[in-house]
């Protein structure tokens, strides 16, 4: 290739070359009319018809659909091939990240839907890390799990025996609906209003077997959350079904239905708004499959900035946008009056960590502490016997990157907590290590620009000496501004940033930090506090935030949120400057 090219042209050139070559040279795609993939054809020539320019990772579908291309990621596998820009791309389809430079590897991630797993599932994970990946699991903040450092040559083989297992990866990535999230406790919750798990699962089903699905304009988040004590954060989501209850005489029938909520992505600085629309429990699979219809036919194929459902929202109007999925419907949506539904009970911040009693007489869920949510291949096999021998035999993931065991007898909690410890993990955590969440981060991911893991780590373990807090802390660390771990949700956000040393313009790994985030009832978007803070003094700055926090909250009870919103930036600036300067 010539000289001329950019890195960036020579990488888009060799993967249009190879999507052609894969369809035999052909310059258009082959699709038939009325096939699966109709629709987003149809929206793809509707937008180049208006003078638009489709995306690459729309041109690349048109090349070559992921779902028929299977026989070349096996062909590559074969050779131990790393994947041309195009092909990562489509591999994404089957949960394959090839994430080079920071890793010469694939990562590989599941569809847990609700997060939950039985005890050999999970056991069966620990084998495939051990066999096929880095000797490690990561749990994710949608209570999924990640296997990394897979070999080109493993690819194909790590999609199959994730299959074997029961468990699945495919449309994990890409322009896909991503992992149905729930309650974690779901089913065994003293205070939920709706066993979340039979709506997660089929949502789940119901896209793994509509190819018409895949191939969005931009990634799509779904939750459940049935107003249990853990949070599934589904106003975070493209789509939040919330359970609420509704009251007699208001217009509406007494009962349980979900609240549709719409548009959340907090990496934008948005939280999923109420439509003012009821859902009954066994329609939401069709209220969600309509909404995903209107979203591809109307999203935008033209900036990956701009391709969530949260611009198609703000373009229209959420009148407009409701009116276009009740004609899909061929029915009205029901919409609530006000007053017509109880207020949802409240979240416990700290359910997911220890033992708490479930609804079922005599048992319990037991909570565990991961290390920023990282597991070896023995914890894991530890855990997976533990919920066999003491548990029900399920394991539950939380958005907090941690694992419930369900099903606990009263008179065995205590020899759980002794074989969790056994296994070098706990059941008890710090208000700073409960709360303490961090993605990836440079370790293995290229978009990072700090190493949120190990930084998290410093993080906890400079604060619980140098700021010990009495009251639950959400800190935050994500490594880029797609903002994986959501930082504009913590109490704490702490954002990856180059941070400049010189005016050379050499840089060094560090954060932007923010305060004021909440979810759930306390939801709020963070507040930028500090600029281009180096990692290596992002602990004491962290520290010094907490220690402004507990000198100037209103009382011992005045939660960080309701401190953080009572002071503008600039005040927070101030208050932790003085503690750094005490």
């Amino acid at each position: 290739m010539s000289a001329d090219f950019t890195l960036d042209q020579k990488r888009y050139l060799e993967g249009f070359a190879a999507g052609l070559s894969a369809r035999g040279a052909a310059t258009a795609p082959v699709q038939t009319v009325g096939g699966p993939d109709q629709a987003h054809f149809d929206a793809q020539k509707r937008v180049v018809a208006a003078g638009g320019k489709l995306t690459d990772q729309e041109k690349w579908k048109q090349e070559e659909h992921p779902f028929d291309a299977y026989p070349r990621l096996v062909a590559q596998a074969k050779e131990n091939a790393p994947p041309k820009p195009a092909d990562n791309f489509r591999w994404r389809y089957y949960g394959l990240f090839y994430v080079a430079p920071a890793q010469s590897a694939y990562m590989l991630r599941l569809r847990i839907p609700n997060g939950v797993l039985t005890h050999w599932q999970f056991a069966g994970l620990a084998d495939l890390a051990e066999r096929m990946g880095g000797g490690y699991l990561h749990v994710t903040t949608r209570a999924n799990i990640q296997i990394r450092e897979i070999e080109p040559g493993n690819a194909a083989n790590i999609v199959e025996a994730v299959q074997d297992l029961g468990l699945w990866s495919k449309g994990s990535g890409a322009d896909n609906i991503r992992n149905i999230t729930g309650t974690p406790t779901a089913g065994v919750d003293p205070q939920e209003l709706i066993d979340t798990r039979p709506y997660a699962r089929a949502m789940h089903h119901h896209i793994l077997n509509d190819r018409s699905l895949y191939g969005l304009p931009r990634k799509f988040n779904v939750a459940f959350d049935g107003a249990g004590r853990i949070g599934a954060l589904e106003d975070t989501n493209d789509i939040g079904f919330q359970a609420v209850e509704a009251q007699e005489g208001r217009g509406v029938a007494a009962g349980v239905y979900f609240r549709l909520t719409l548009g959340g992505i907090t990496g934008h600085k948005d939280f999923a708004r109420d439509t003012g629309v009821l859902v009954r429990p066994e329609e939401a699979v069709d209220v969600a499959d309509k909404i995903l219809r209107v979203f591809i036919e109307n999203g935008d194929r033209t900036s990956r900035a701009k391709a969530r459902l949260k611009y198609v929202l703000d373009a229209w109007g959420f009148e407009k946008f409701l009116a276009a999925v009740e004609e899909k419907l061929g029915r009205p949506l029901l919409r609530a009056p006000d007053g017509a539904v109880a207020m949802r009970p409240r979240q416990d911040r700290q359910a997911h960590i220890g033992a708490h009693r479930q609804k079922q007489a005599g048992l319990n869920w037991i909570g565990v502490a991961l290390p920023l949510g990282r597991l070896t291949p023995a914890q894991t096999r530890g855990l997976a016997e533990i919920a066999h021998s003491l548990g029900d035999g399920g394991l539950r993931l939380t958005v907090w990157q941690n694992i419930l065991v369900t099903g606990v007898e009263d008179d065995d909690v205590a020899r759980a907590a002794e074989a969790i410890a056994a296994l070098g993990l706990s059941i008890e955590a710090s208000p700073i290590r409960a709360g303490l969440v961090a993605c990836t981060g440079s370790f293995g991911c290229r978009f990072a620009a700090a190493d949120t893991k190990r930084d998290a780590a410093m993080i906890a373990d400079h604060c619980e000496t140098a700021s010990p807090i009495d009251v639950p802390i959400n800190i935050h660390l994500t490594g880029c501004h797609h903002s994986c771990a959501q930082h504009y949700i913590g109490d704490i956000g702490l954002v990856g940033a180059r941070v400049p040393v010189n005016d050379e313009g050499d840089t060094v790994a560090g954060y932007h930090i923010l305060a004021g985030g909440g979810f759930g009832e306390d939801a709020a978007i963070a507040r930028e506090i500090f600029q281009n803070v180096k990692a290596e003094d992002a602990p004491e700055r962290v520290a010094s935030i907490l220690r402004a926090y507990r000198r100037a909250r209103s009382d011992d009870a005045e939660p960080f949120v309701a401190f953080a919103r009572r002071h503008d930036a600039e005040t927070i600036r101030r208050l932790s400057d003085a503690e750094i300067s005490r």
